[in-house]
């Protein structure tokens, strides 16, 4: 499995030139600067510790830039599974020093070093078992899965004692490893894909090198897959991934199978039995036997699962939220740095940036949701993973409705078998809300201005109804060129009945670049106050405002209906 791009993590402008040098190492590597301190990193933070919590809990390699003891104090309340953390390593301002911190079992050491060499330096490296034999015995390469991790530390812990190794299969990587090797040696490193009782003067290594297909009708498939291995006498571990046809894509029971057995799931051309499944997919020479259950295929080499048939795409359409980096939720942002491809209207696509050079963009014009959406389908039908961005919130006047609708009118079994899946994002209305204080407090509604996909006496309806209901409103396009009149005439429509006083709130651009919030009442609204990028909240009867300390305003309506407030001057 390839290692996933590190996060550089920096805390002002003085380490950039060195996180820069790093950069240049890992393609698809994103520097991280601190807000209102670093110009020119490629996504800013505001906070350090929450940043870096953030990342770690993501698996994401860390470069952190500053003292190896901040990183430390910041993860420690983290620190659970040795075998389960993303590498980490603090590296000095100026680049002198390369200290790595977590991840021994994760590649932390190699990540030390290659930056090391970039950077001219030696790595700190103070793990026993690489000082002395120049590899960590206990993170076989990609391809290769260590057996037990408890009986490992022991086994690591006998060579450093004094006893000598002997290697037992085809271990390339140790050729170069300073290991006291002994043919008649009481402990013995051995790799190969046989099940194997593990004892506590072996250490094992498993290639994983083994595919098993499963066809249709299958129910335990993870009962179904450990029985056919045992049978076979081949360990679970050297399972690379599971194959199966196309036609059951969609089957959550070989999902979660595949998560269970902690493997890939890839896709092939519905052929009929497993072994057929099983020969189409693979290029190098195996030996496959089984039924048309289960077939299993044992390769010689370790597989990589990405050449193998085609993985299930993905179709996920995202709300970036009002703007600010960190009012993305931190799923959204997952989403984003695993996608192929990026679809939206480019002022959006812009805002979910920076992107690595291997990802494509799709920028197209606001008013093409539909022929969005049914690109994302065909791109995702592919097996490809695909982000459709939407500001806000994606299901509010947004871009999760259009794919739907796309989805509902397709006839395309390879449409429907897309692993689908909607993630919210902060709206508008609730991030200018809470820069305001909570004016949506109670019952609210939320309506369009715009007739582009609606006629106008709907709207009309819509809001003479809501306003008679009392219930506090936010506008989503208020006002703009082409439609000069609407917010007037709908301000008409919601005096009738609510009185003049009454409070609203106007955001524009709340959590970008220039947001401006001002507090004023429905009768002083006038719509030159507002433009598209304008948010407008009218409260309800119920709505109250009140002054704070620095002479701005809180607004905010009461859970509770009737004057049950005391005041309390």
């Amino acid at each position: 499995m390839t290692r996933p791009a590190p996060a550089i993590v920096i805390l002002g402008n003085g380490s950039l030139a060195t996180a820069r040098s790093i950069q240049r190492l890992y393609p698809g590597a994103l520097i991280h600067g601190l807000d209102e301190r670093v110009v020119g990193a490629d996504r800013t933070y505001r906070e350090f510790g929450a940043t870096l919590r953030e990342l770690y809990q993501q698996d994401t390699p860390i470069i952190a830039l500053c003292a190896a003891g901040i990183v430390i104090r910041t993860l420690a309340p983290l620190l659970m599974e040795k075998g389960a953390e993303p590498p980490v390593l603090a590296v000095a301002e100026d680049g002198s020093a390369v200290v790595p911190l977590l991840g021994g079992l994760a590649g932390v050491n190699v990540l030390a070093r290659e930056v090391a060499a970039a950077l001219d330096v030696s790595a700190a490296i103070t793990t026993s078992g690489e000082l002395r034999f120049g590899t960590c015995l206990l993170n076989p390469p990609s391809g290769y899965a260590l057996g037990d991790l408890e009986l490992g530390k022991r086994f690591v812990s006998d060579l450093l004692a004094g006893e000598s190794v002997r290697i037992e299969g085809a271990a390339p990587w140790l050729v170069q490893a300073q290991l006291p090797e002994n043919p008649q040696a009481r402990l013995a490193v051995h790799v190969g894909h046989a099940e194997r009782t593990p004892a506590a003067n072996e250490l094992l290594i498993y290639p994983r090198n083994v595919l098993v297909a499963v066809g249709a009708g299958v129910v335990d498939v993870p009962g179904t897959v450990r029985e056919a291995l045992h049978q076979a006498k081949i360990a679970v571990q050297s399972l690379a991934c599971l194959l199966a046809a196309d036609s059951e894509m969609s089957s959550p029971t070989l999902r979660e199978a595949a998560l269970e057995l902690g493997v890939p799931l890839r896709f092939v051309d519905d052929v009929g039995a497993a072994s057929n499944l099983m020969r189409n997919a693979i290029e190098q020479p195996v030996s496959v036997f089984g039924d048309e259950a289960v077939a299993i295929a044992v390769a010689k080499q370790p597989l990589d699962p990405s050449s193998i048939g085609r993985p299930r795409g993905r179709l996920a359409v995202i709300g970036l939220g009002p703007g600010a980096a960190d009012l993305m939720v931190p799923a959204v942002k997952a989403e984003l740095a695993r996608a192929n491809d990026v679809l939206g209207y480019e002022t959006y696509v812009r805002m979910a940036g920076p992107f690595r050079a291997d990802q494509v963009l799709h920028c197209t014009d606001n008013r093409e949701e539909m022929q969005r959406a049914r690109h994302a389908f065909e791109l995702a039908a592919q097996g490809r993973c695909v982000v459709v961005v939407s500001s806000g919130d994606p299901g509010v006047f947004a871009m999760a409705a259009a794919v739907l609708e796309a989805l509902h009118e397709s006839r395309d079994p390879a449409w429907h078998n897309v692993d689908l899946e909607i993630l919210p994002g902060v709206s508008a209305s609730l991030a200018t809300a809470a820069q305001a204080g909570a004016p949506l407090g109670h019952d609210f509604c939320v309506l369009s201005l715009s007739d582009n996909l609606k006629p106008w006496d709907i709207i009309e309806k819509r809001l003479d109804l809501a306003a008679q209901a009392d219930l506090a409103m936010a506008f989503y396009n208020p006002i703009s060129r082409s439609r000069p009149w609407q917010l007037g005439r709908a301000l008409e429509i919601v005096a009738l009945h609510r009185a003049a006083d009454t409070p609203v709130v106007l955001g524009r651009d709340v959590g970008r670049p220039g947001q401006t919030l001002r507090v004023t009442t429905l009768g002083q609204l006038t719509p030159d106050q507002v433009d598209m990028r304008t948010m407008v909240l009218i409260g309800s009867s119920t709505t109250r405002v009140f002054a704070r300390p620095q002479g701005s305003l809180w607004v905010y309506t009461p859970r509770s209906y009737g004057d049950k407030l005391v005041d309390i001057n």
